[in-house]
Protein backbone atom coordinates (compact mmCIF):
# COMPACT_ATOMS: atom_id res chain seq x y z
CA UNK A 1 0.00 0.00 0.00
CA UNK A 2 1.39 3.43 -1.09
CA UNK A 3 2.36 6.04 1.66
CA UNK A 4 -0.77 8.44 -0.35
CA UNK A 5 -3.52 5.70 0.32
CA UNK A 6 -2.18 4.53 4.12
CA UNK A 7 -2.54 8.69 4.13
CA UNK A 8 -6.01 8.56 3.22
CA UNK A 9 -6.80 5.65 4.98
CA UNK A 10 -5.89 7.14 8.10
CA UNK A 11 -7.92 10.31 7.14
CA UNK A 12 -11.01 8.72 6.65
CA UNK A 13 -10.46 7.19 10.01
CA UNK A 14 -10.05 10.67 11.63
CA UNK A 15 -13.46 11.84 9.69
CA UNK A 16 -15.09 8.88 11.24
CA UNK A 17 -13.79 9.41 14.35
CA UNK A 18 -15.43 13.06 14.78
CA UNK A 19 -18.59 12.14 12.90
CA UNK A 20 -19.11 9.24 15.28
CA UNK A 21 -18.11 11.67 18.43
CA UNK A 22 -19.86 14.66 17.32
CA UNK A 23 -23.12 12.23 16.71
CA UNK A 24 -23.43 12.29 20.63
CA UNK A 25 -21.99 15.17 21.36
CA UNK A 26 -24.98 17.62 22.37
CA UNK A 27 -26.27 20.30 19.49
CA UNK A 28 -23.72 18.34 16.94
CA UNK A 29 -25.11 16.85 14.19
CA UNK A 30 -22.86 13.29 12.30
CA UNK A 31 -24.25 14.63 8.87
CA UNK A 32 -23.61 18.14 9.60
CA UNK A 33 -19.84 16.80 10.20
CA UNK A 34 -19.58 14.74 7.44
CA UNK A 35 -20.65 17.34 4.49
CA UNK A 36 -18.20 19.44 6.56
CA UNK A 37 -15.62 16.68 5.95
CA UNK A 38 -16.78 15.89 2.02
CA UNK A 39 -18.26 12.43 2.69
CA UNK A 40 -21.75 13.26 2.92
CA UNK A 41 -22.68 12.85 -1.01
CA UNK A 42 -20.90 9.49 -0.93
CA UNK A 43 -22.60 8.44 2.07
CA UNK A 44 -26.33 9.13 0.90
CA UNK A 45 -25.22 7.49 -2.50
CA UNK A 46 -24.35 4.37 -1.06
CA UNK A 47 -27.03 3.98 1.20
CA UNK A 48 -29.38 5.05 -0.92
CA UNK A 49 -27.98 2.39 -3.68
CA UNK A 50 -26.25 0.18 -1.52
CA UNK A 51 -25.10 -2.85 -4.65
CA UNK A 52 -24.10 -0.20 -6.97
CA UNK A 53 -20.26 -0.31 -6.60
CA UNK A 54 -21.06 -2.28 -3.14
CA UNK A 55 -17.15 -3.60 -2.68
CA UNK A 56 -15.92 -0.35 -3.80
CA UNK A 57 -17.72 1.12 -1.51
CA UNK A 58 -17.58 -1.36 1.17
CA UNK A 59 -13.65 -0.62 1.04
CA UNK A 60 -13.94 3.09 1.30
CA UNK A 61 -16.06 3.35 4.73
CA UNK A 62 -14.32 0.81 6.81
CA UNK A 63 -11.52 3.32 7.97
CA UNK A 64 -14.68 5.93 8.11
CA UNK A 65 -17.20 3.10 10.32
CA UNK A 66 -14.18 2.26 12.29
CA UNK A 67 -13.52 5.93 13.01
CA UNK A 68 -17.13 6.37 13.87
CA UNK A 69 -17.18 3.17 16.39
CA UNK A 70 -14.09 4.76 18.53
CA UNK A 71 -15.88 7.99 18.39
CA UNK A 72 -18.84 6.53 19.52
CA UNK A 73 -17.83 3.88 21.92
CA UNK A 74 -14.57 4.85 22.87
CA UNK A 75 -14.33 8.69 23.68
CA UNK A 76 -18.11 8.79 24.54
CA UNK A 77 -16.91 8.66 28.52
CA UNK A 78 -14.20 11.41 27.88
CA UNK A 79 -16.57 13.60 25.76
CA UNK A 80 -19.21 13.05 28.59
CA UNK A 81 -16.67 13.43 31.34
CA UNK A 82 -15.32 16.81 29.86
CA UNK A 83 -18.41 18.21 28.43
CA UNK A 84 -19.53 18.38 32.18
CA UNK A 85 -16.37 19.99 33.55
CA UNK A 86 -14.79 21.80 30.83
CA UNK A 87 -17.92 21.88 28.72
CA UNK A 88 -16.67 25.82 26.94
CA UNK A 89 -13.03 24.68 26.09
CA UNK A 90 -14.74 21.46 24.44
CA UNK A 91 -17.55 23.16 22.10
CA UNK A 92 -15.04 25.95 21.48
CA UNK A 93 -12.96 23.36 19.70
CA UNK A 94 -15.28 21.42 18.01
CA UNK A 95 -16.52 24.60 16.24
CA UNK A 96 -13.08 25.78 15.63
CA UNK A 97 -12.81 21.76 13.88
CA UNK A 98 -16.21 23.15 11.78
CA UNK A 99 -14.98 26.39 10.95
CA UNK A 100 -11.73 25.73 9.62
CA UNK A 101 -13.52 22.37 7.05
CA UNK A 102 -15.91 25.11 5.79
CA UNK A 103 -13.50 26.39 2.91
CA UNK A 104 -13.66 22.97 2.00
CA UNK A 105 -17.36 22.71 2.39
CA UNK A 106 -18.11 26.05 0.85
CA UNK A 107 -16.26 24.88 -2.71
CA UNK A 108 -18.07 21.21 -2.37
CA UNK A 109 -21.40 23.41 -2.73
CA UNK A 110 -20.12 25.70 -5.81
CA UNK A 111 -18.49 22.65 -7.37
CA UNK A 112 -21.78 22.57 -9.91
CA UNK A 113 -21.98 25.97 -10.25
CA UNK A 114 -23.19 28.61 -8.11
CA UNK A 115 -25.44 31.45 -8.42
CA UNK A 116 -26.47 34.31 -6.39
CA UNK A 117 -30.13 32.66 -5.34
CA UNK A 118 -27.71 29.77 -3.95
CA UNK A 119 -26.37 32.10 -1.47
CA UNK A 120 -29.84 33.69 -0.70
CA UNK A 121 -30.66 30.00 0.31
CA UNK A 122 -27.97 29.20 2.79
CA UNK A 123 -28.37 32.84 4.41
CA UNK A 124 -32.61 31.98 4.58
CA UNK A 125 -32.22 28.60 5.59
CA UNK A 126 -29.42 29.83 8.57
CA UNK A 127 -32.00 31.96 9.75
CA UNK A 128 -34.76 29.93 10.03
CA UNK A 129 -32.74 26.86 11.34
CA UNK A 130 -31.12 28.98 13.99
CA UNK A 131 -34.61 30.48 14.79
CA UNK A 132 -35.87 27.00 15.17
CA UNK A 133 -33.55 25.77 17.20
CA UNK A 134 -33.05 28.14 19.89
CA UNK A 135 -36.85 27.96 20.25
CA UNK A 136 -36.66 24.31 20.95
CA UNK A 137 -33.76 24.92 22.80
CA UNK A 138 -35.93 27.09 25.20
CA UNK A 139 -39.33 25.90 25.02
CA UNK A 140 -38.80 21.56 24.90
CA UNK A 141 -38.61 19.24 27.59
CA UNK A 142 -40.63 15.81 27.86
CA UNK A 143 -40.21 12.80 29.64
CA UNK A 144 -40.40 10.13 27.38
CA UNK A 145 -40.61 6.34 28.92
CA UNK A 146 -37.42 4.04 28.39
CA UNK A 147 -39.54 1.38 26.64
CA UNK A 148 -38.66 -1.09 23.66
CA UNK A 149 -40.69 1.31 21.09
CA UNK A 150 -39.28 4.34 22.24
CA UNK A 151 -35.74 3.21 21.90
CA UNK A 152 -36.45 2.05 18.62
CA UNK A 153 -37.79 5.94 17.91
CA UNK A 154 -34.76 7.18 19.68
CA UNK A 155 -32.25 5.11 17.28
CA UNK A 156 -34.70 6.83 14.26
CA UNK A 157 -33.89 10.12 15.76
CA UNK A 158 -29.95 9.01 15.93
CA UNK A 159 -29.93 8.30 12.53
CA UNK A 160 -31.56 11.24 11.11
CA UNK A 161 -28.67 12.82 12.47
CA UNK A 162 -26.31 11.31 9.62
CA UNK A 163 -29.49 12.29 7.18
CA UNK A 164 -30.12 15.39 8.04
CA UNK A 165 -27.33 17.42 8.42
CA UNK A 166 -27.50 20.09 11.03
CA UNK A 167 -30.21 18.22 13.10
CA UNK A 168 -28.75 17.43 16.09
CA UNK A 169 -29.89 13.95 17.51
CA UNK A 170 -28.24 14.59 21.09
CA UNK A 171 -30.16 17.76 21.35
CA UNK A 172 -33.68 16.21 21.15
CA UNK A 173 -32.74 13.00 23.13
CA UNK A 174 -31.92 15.09 25.84
CA UNK A 175 -35.33 17.23 25.29
CA UNK A 176 -37.11 13.87 25.47
CA UNK A 177 -35.00 13.12 28.83
CA UNK A 178 -33.30 9.94 26.84
CA UNK A 179 -29.87 11.52 25.38
CA UNK A 180 -28.35 10.76 29.61
CA UNK A 181 -29.58 6.82 29.97
CA UNK A 182 -28.63 6.18 26.30
CA UNK A 183 -24.61 7.25 26.93
CA UNK A 184 -24.67 5.42 30.19
CA UNK A 185 -26.26 2.18 27.81
CA UNK A 186 -23.42 2.90 24.73
CA UNK A 187 -20.82 3.45 27.55
CA UNK A 188 -21.90 -0.25 29.51
CA UNK A 189 -22.47 -1.89 26.05
CA UNK A 190 -26.31 -2.41 27.43
CA UNK A 191 -27.86 -4.11 24.64
CA UNK A 192 -31.27 -3.89 25.83
CA UNK A 193 -30.56 -0.35 24.48
CA UNK A 194 -28.16 -0.85 21.59
CA UNK A 195 -30.43 -3.42 19.88
CA UNK A 196 -33.15 -0.98 19.65
CA UNK A 197 -31.62 2.14 19.03
CA UNK A 198 -29.85 0.04 16.00
CA UNK A 199 -33.01 -0.95 14.45
CA UNK A 200 -34.38 2.01 14.59
CA UNK A 201 -31.17 3.66 12.96
CA UNK A 202 -31.37 1.30 10.20
CA UNK A 203 -35.48 1.61 9.70
CA UNK A 204 -35.33 5.35 9.50
CA UNK A 205 -31.60 4.99 6.85
CA UNK A 206 -33.50 2.34 4.66
CA UNK A 207 -36.73 4.55 4.73
CA UNK A 208 -35.39 8.20 3.74
CA UNK A 209 -31.69 7.86 2.16
CA UNK A 210 -33.13 7.09 -1.46
CA UNK A 211 -35.07 10.43 -1.20
CA UNK A 212 -32.73 12.52 -0.09
CA UNK A 213 -30.15 10.77 -2.82
CA UNK A 214 -33.29 12.00 -5.54
CA UNK A 215 -33.27 14.95 -4.17
CA UNK A 216 -29.92 15.79 -4.36
CA UNK A 217 -29.07 14.05 -7.74
CA UNK A 218 -31.81 16.36 -9.20
CA UNK A 219 -30.53 19.99 -7.37
CA UNK A 220 -27.62 19.17 -5.97
CA UNK A 221 -26.20 22.93 -5.29
CA UNK A 222 -29.69 24.38 -4.14
CA UNK A 223 -29.41 21.13 -1.47
CA UNK A 224 -25.99 21.51 -0.65
CA UNK A 225 -26.53 25.54 -0.01
CA UNK A 226 -29.41 24.39 2.50
CA UNK A 227 -26.75 22.34 4.22
CA UNK A 228 -24.70 25.48 4.34
CA UNK A 229 -26.93 27.27 5.91
CA UNK A 230 -27.75 24.51 8.61
CA UNK A 231 -24.27 24.05 9.51
CA UNK A 232 -23.69 27.65 10.56
CA UNK A 233 -27.02 27.38 12.18
CA UNK A 234 -25.87 24.30 13.98
CA UNK A 235 -22.65 25.86 14.93
CA UNK A 236 -23.82 28.71 16.20
CA UNK A 237 -26.36 27.01 18.50
CA UNK A 238 -23.51 24.68 20.29
CA UNK A 239 -21.68 27.93 20.83
CA UNK A 240 -21.85 28.32 25.05
CA UNK A 241 -24.25 30.19 26.79
CA UNK A 242 -23.07 33.08 28.96
CA UNK A 243 -23.85 31.37 32.32
CA UNK A 244 -21.17 28.84 31.02
CA UNK A 245 -18.32 31.50 31.47
CA UNK A 246 -19.03 32.45 35.02
CA UNK A 247 -16.11 31.47 37.18
CA UNK A 248 -13.79 30.93 34.06
CA UNK A 249 -10.13 31.73 35.06
CA UNK A 250 -7.85 33.89 32.52
CA UNK A 251 -5.60 30.53 32.26
CA UNK A 252 -9.12 28.57 31.39
CA UNK A 253 -10.21 31.64 28.84
CA UNK A 254 -6.21 30.94 27.05
CA UNK A 255 -6.59 27.37 26.97
CA UNK A 256 -10.12 27.65 25.46
CA UNK A 257 -8.80 29.96 22.69
CA UNK A 258 -5.40 28.14 22.23
CA UNK A 259 -8.05 25.25 21.75
CA UNK A 260 -10.01 27.22 19.06
CA UNK A 261 -7.23 28.69 17.65
CA UNK A 262 -5.93 24.36 17.03
CA UNK A 263 -9.24 23.28 16.10
CA UNK A 264 -9.26 25.84 13.21
CA UNK A 265 -5.86 24.63 12.05
CA UNK A 266 -6.96 20.91 12.31
CA UNK A 267 -10.33 21.46 10.23
CA UNK A 268 -8.17 23.37 7.42
CA UNK A 269 -5.21 20.98 7.66
CA UNK A 270 -7.65 18.15 7.33
CA UNK A 271 -9.03 19.81 4.28
CA UNK A 272 -5.77 20.61 2.66
CA UNK A 273 -4.74 16.77 3.20
CA UNK A 274 -7.61 15.68 1.72
CA UNK A 275 -7.00 17.51 -1.57
CA UNK A 276 -3.63 16.98 -1.79
CA UNK A 277 -3.56 12.78 -0.90
CA UNK A 278 -7.45 11.95 -1.67
CA UNK A 279 -7.22 8.55 -3.03
CA UNK A 280 -10.05 7.55 -5.50
CA UNK A 281 -11.29 3.89 -3.85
Amino acid sequence: MSSNKILDWFLRFIKGMFIGSGAILPGVSGGALAAVFGIYERIIKFLSNPFKDFLKNVFFFIPVGMGALFGVFVLAYPIDYFLEHNAVQVLWCFIGCIIGTFPALFKEAGKNGRKPVHLIITAITAIIVLTGLIFIQNNLNVYVAQTFTNWILAGAIFALGFIVPGLSPSNFLMYMNLYEPMTKGIKDLDFSILMPVALGGILCILLLTKLVGFIMSKAYASIFHFILGVVIASTVIIMPAKDAYIGISLVEILITIVLFILGIAIGFGMGILDSKYKIEN
